[in-house]
Formats: C-alpha cells, sequence, structure tokens
C-alpha cells in the first residue's frame, strides 16, 4: 500500500486547536472501538434490523464501517474527494476482515505521519491527518453503539474524554460547517448552550446564521436554553442515539432545543 512521503506540518492550521484530546489517545479509542464493534456484532445475526439507522441491518452497519476506511484511506492517499473506492468486502472476505483491514490499512498511514501534517480533508479548518484519525475514531464509536443497541446489549462506555472530543466534533465540524455548506438553516432564531464536563459551547440557529463557538460553561448557560448532562449522553443525543429524556434541558425555549436535535439529524445523515 502506497503511504506517501513525509511532509512538511501543515501551517494552514493547529490541529492541538481542533482536537480536546491526545491524538495518541484518539488513536487508541480507535484501535479499541473496532474491537467493541466486531465483538457487538458477533453476537448478532447480521440481518438484524438497526432502529437507529433505519432501513439498515447490523451486517450493513458493519459494512459501512469498513467502506468508511476505505473513503479515508482514498482521501489520504490521492489527496482529494474519492470517486470509487472499495466498497463491499472482497469475494469470500468477512465483513469482520473487511473492517479489520480497513482499520490496520489506516493504522498504518497514521502512524506513518504526524497528526499535524497536512493532508486532504473536507473540512477547511482542519487539512491534516489528524481529522481522518478523528473522524474515524468517532464514526466508529456512534455505530459501535448502533450494532450494539439493535443485539439489545448493554452499551459499553465511552469515556469522558472520547465523548468530549466527540461532543466537540459534532457541533464544530457538523452543526457547524456541514449546516452551512449544506444551505441549511433553523426556522427561528435562538442559542442553545451545551454544557458538560466543564466544557460549554454556544450554538446559534435561526434563518439568519448557523453558528457554533467554544466558550466556557458561565457563557453557555446564559443562553436562551442550556442542554447538560453527562457527557456520553450528551454525546449520544447530539448524533440522534438517544431520547430527549438523556439530557437535562434549563430553561423554556423548548422549541430552541428541538431546533438543534432537527439540524443535527439533517448534518449527520
Amino acid at each position: 500500500m502506497r503511504i506517501g512521503g513525509a511532509q512538511a506540518p501543515c501551517t494552514e492550521t493547529v490541529m492541538s486547536a481542533q482536537v480536546t484530546i491526545d491524538h495518541g489517545r484518539i488513536a487508541r479509542a480507535f484501535g479499541d472501538e473496532v474491537e467493541l464493534l466486531i465483538d457487538a456484532a458477533r453476537c448478532v445475526p447480521p440481518e438484524t434490523s438497526v432502529p437507529t439507522c433505519p432501513g439498515w441491518t447490523v451486517g450493513d452497519t458493519v459494512r459501512h464501517v469498513g467502506s468508511v476506511y476505505r473513503v479515508a484511506q482514498a482521501w489520504l492517499i490521492d489527496g482529494q474527494r474519492p470517486g470509487d473506492w472499495q466498497r463491499e468486502p472482497a469475494p469470500g472476505q468477512s465483513r469482520e476482515s473487511y473492517v479489520r483491514q480497513g482499520h490496520a490499512d489506516l493504522t498504518e498511514i497514521f502512524e506513518f505521519h504526524d497528526p499535524e501534517e497536512c493532508a486532504a480533508t473536507w473540512w477547511p479548518r482542519d487539512r491534516t491527518y489528524g481529522f481522518w484519525q478523528r473522524r474515524m475514531a468517532h464514526d466508529t464509536v456512534i455505530h459501535r453503539v448502533d450494532v450494539e443497541a439493535a443485539g439489545g446489549a448493554e452499551p459499553s462506555d465511552i469515556a469522558d474524554d472520547v465523548a468530549l472530543d466527540g461532543i466537540d466534533e459534532a457541533l464544530m465540524l457538523w452543526f457547524g460547517h456541514r449546516l452551512p455548506r449544506l444551505g441549511l438553516r433553523g426556522t427561528r432564531a435562538g442559542t442553545v448552550g451545551v454544557c458538560t464536563g466543564g466544557c460549554g459551547w454556544i450554538t446559534i440557529a435561526g434563518p439568519d446564521e448557523t453558528a457554533v463557538r467554544r466558550c466556557g460553561n458561565a457563557e453557555a448557560r446564559a443562553a436562551d436554553v442550556v442542554v447538560s448532562g453527562d457527557p456520553a449522553e450528551v454525546y449520544l443525543w447530539l448524533w440522534g442515539r438517544r431520547g430527549p429524556s438523556a439530557v437535562d434541558v434549563d430553561g423554556a425555549d423548548d422549541d430552541a432545543v428541538g431546533q438543534l436535535w432537527a439540524l443535527m439529524r439533517l448534518a449527520t445523515r
């Protein structure tokens, strides 16, 4: 597999400003989540429906994860958005092997390059190898949770530091970047503060603006309404893997919270 030559650290962005935990921690979480996903899938027939991914089965979900790993690999090797990639396991290859090989190939690339080296990505604020390491780790967490839920298993824990980084990625990348790129806005103006684990964010949504920024807890709590709770529950709520009761809502503007949740569904579909 072609990995590519060494590059200088990316001058367009400082990766430490994008992630909330160490890159080595993200790498370890990525590997751990691959194992949890595979273990969960082994316990459930592949034709089992996945309620959190309507129309998908457990087999579809596992295959999707392996396919996404190859999308990331193609971005990194070719330096641009791929037009095609290996979307299915090879003949005779199991879905488990398809996922493991995809993870192994990506790990080889990530170990060869510094996370802050420039790389092609779909987020202008973060054009580094670290973007993909982070993105693949969180994609795996969410779909591992999907497979566990499909089998009715007790969900595996998500560490607070991983969940906090996942909240940051969900808000900064998906809400703050992808929604505007899609041309999607809210129907009513409102601010929602998100507070958990000592971290804070303010989201702004309405007909004229869709934006988010990091802030302190006190500033986030001055928003029209505040969403808070355990980091893992807030993380999964933002990704639509938890219902309204999973988070605490402080403030009278329930519609603003509903709008945030609905906009996140559009951003992450």
